[in-house]
């Protein structure tokens, strides 16, 4: 079980979230020139370090916003990412 910080509500168990992928993914800045495969690469590809990942979580059961977390892959190791949590930083 992961105690997952939610910036805004505390420590709550990892059931009261939904994972959303990895953060920091630029989206394309002129999606219309880039390429099937690099789309695909886009949609589809993803790091999988053993190490500090930075995630995307929302807080479903509870203020239900988004805000973005690092885990170590390998300890469970949670670092909230202040300047990310901010309501101001949600993104699509």
């Amino acid at each position: 079980m992961l105690l997952i910080p939610c910036p805004w509500c505390g420590p709550r168990n990892e059931i009261e979230f939904h994972y959303g992928g990895q953060a920091d993914v630029s989206y394309p800045e002129d999606p219309d020139s880039v390429s099937d495969v690099d789309w695909a690469h886009f949609l589809f590809y993803r790091d999988n370090p053993k190490g500090v990942l930075a995630e995307r979580w929302s807080h479903q059961a509870g203020c239900r916003r988004w805000f973005t977390l690092r885990r170590n892959t390998v300890t469970n190791e949670i670092h909230v990412d202040d300047d990310a949590s901010e309501a101001g930083a949600v993104t699509r």
